[in-house]
């Protein structure tokens, strides 16, 4: 188990950038997984402002994300989509064909899940994924109480986050808001993870990763299981260890 733990905010997003650009630079036809939200978008910006500033190539790398917002459209600004397109892709020099998304519509999510691992299947399966962690200790939209051998599928997401996208995307009741995510099996098999937490609030739930029980009611804990997982933390998340 690999624990690095930083001393801000600045070093922290700084320290998951080179992460990032390392495995570009490794491997240039690498598969990385990011993840969306508060955690990750400094971090992404930096990413890209590293690649424009160097020489190296990234036309070959293929850029996914491990979950998405289903039955909002694409533009949104809170699909994962959008987010990765802005923070990151649209700045670094990847072909189209080459950021690759579950979909935020679909008329058939099972099939759109299956064909979305297999097309990962096809370009060697993920060299890198980022994860960021719940407070309650999910990872993507895997809620406490998923299975370990879950594979990608659509569940529920919390009920402050179904109400927030609701009111913004003016989405009616009767149309269900939800999460496609990579299962835990699915993120399980990534040759390389690279956990990050920042902040306070998250500071009980990564006492609970680390220390606590193995249980699927604390997803998370499933990381410790993984043979090539650093945890990336800053002072304040990791002020319960």
């Amino acid at each position: 188990m690999k624990i690095t733990i930083v001393d801000n905010e600045q070093i922290f997003d700084e320290t998951a950038a080179w992460r990032i650009v390392n495995q570009m630079v490794s491997k240039k036809d690498s598969v990385i997984c990011l993840s969306t939200g508060r955690t990750t978008g400094n971090m992404h910006r930096r990413v890209a402002e590293i690649c424009k500033a160097s020489s190296f190539d990234t036309s070959r790398l293929t850029i996914t994300g491990v979950d998405e917002v289903v039955n909002v459209p694409r533009e949104y600004s809170g699909a994962c989509y959008t987010m990765l397109w802005n923070e990151i892709v649209k700045d670094i020099d990847i072909k189209e064909e080459n950021f690759i998304m579950l979909p935020t519509i679909s008329d058939d999510f099972d099939k759109a899940c299956k064909e979305f691992l297999e097309e990962l299947g096809r370009r060697g399966g993920i060299d890198l994924l980022i994860l960021g962690l719940g407070e309650n200790g999910h990872l993507g939209f895997n809620q406490p109480g998923t299975s370990f051998d879950s594979s990608a599928w659509v569940t529920k997401m919390n009920e402050e986050l179904e109400e927030r996208i609701r009111r913004e995307t003016q989405t009616p009741q009767e149309v269900m808001l939800g999460g496609v995510t990579l299962g835990l099996k699915d993120i399980m098999q990534a040759r390389k993870i690279i956990l990050v937490a920042k902040g306070a609030n998250k500071a009980e739930s990564v006492k609970k990763m680390l220390r606590g029980p193995l249980t699927e009611a604390h997803p998370a804990s499933i990381l410790r299981l993984h043979p090539d997982c650093e945890y990336l933390l800053d002072k304040a998340a990791a002020a319960e260890l």
